[in-house]
């Protein structure tokens, strides 16, 4: 587990989709998706389509687009064992059965944005069901936003590209970034002051293989023999 300082990285959150963005619809409360949307982030501020996560694309990783007013990235990065005992043999095998990453964003809180992804509602007619309007916590599919009843590896763009879950980019230094795949949002809190600034964590986790690199990785695509 590495804890680092909002000011130390920069975050970038983008689907897993290279067509479609999630975002507040306009100033109601709502969580629908942009399609085709320009990669540019939206001001938060209640009168304007505030972004959760631009589409999978170069454009979304621009310096301007990384988010804003975090106070604390959390990484961790692990394996889930099974542990295998041999007859007549003292030592255990400890065999690797997936990988397991999770990622804990800590920000000033200043809109509903998060709470809106955590626990809905999302606009109906964008989801994979038109009567869903709950939580968009694992990205989207089909070009729609996922319900959550669906196994990872059928969240697709109707090709062999996966589109499970969102895509956490973290920059540790000019020349080295962790990307994050097939993340899903498992957990949202908030935390109040009275006589400070209201905060806010969202959790992160994958069972995907992340992709290091000196830039964020926008280019790899999951397939269902990654996720």
């Amino acid at each position: 587990m590495a804890y680092y300082l909002g000011r130390d990285v920069s975050v970038w959150l983008t689907t897993e989709d290279d067509t479609n963005s999630v975002q507040q619809n306009g100033t109601s409360s709502l969580i629908s998706i942009n399609s085709g949307a320009p990669a540019a982030v939206k001001v938060e501020d209640g009168t304007a389509h505030a972004t959760f996560a631009l589409k999978l694309h170069a454009d979304s990783v621009d310096a301007g687009d990384a988010l804003a007013d975090i106070t604390g990235v959390d990484v961790g990065i692990g394996v889930t064992d099974e542990d295998i005992t041999y007859m007549g043999q003292r030592s255990v095998l400890k065999a690797e059965i997936k990988k397991e990453t999770t990622v804990t964003l800590t920000r000033k809180k200043k809109g509903p944005l998060w709470d809106l992804i955590f626990n809905g509602p999302a606009e109906g007619s964008g989801s994979i069901d038109s009567d869903y309007a709950g939580a968009v916590r694992w990205g989207l599919t089909n070009g729609k936003m996922s319900d959550g009843l669906r196994a990872p590896k059928d969240h697709t763009d109707g090709g062999s590209n996966v589109t499970f879950g969102y895509r956490v980019h973290v920059q540790l230094s000019s020349s080295e970034t962790i990307s994050i795949p097939g993340c899903q949002v498992t957990g949202h809190s908030v935390t109040l002051n009275a006589d400070g600034t209201t905060e806010e964590t969202m959790e992160f986790m994958s069972n995907a293989t992340p992709f290091f690199g000196a830039t964020p990785n926008v280019s790899d695509r999951l397939t269902s023999a990654l996720i």
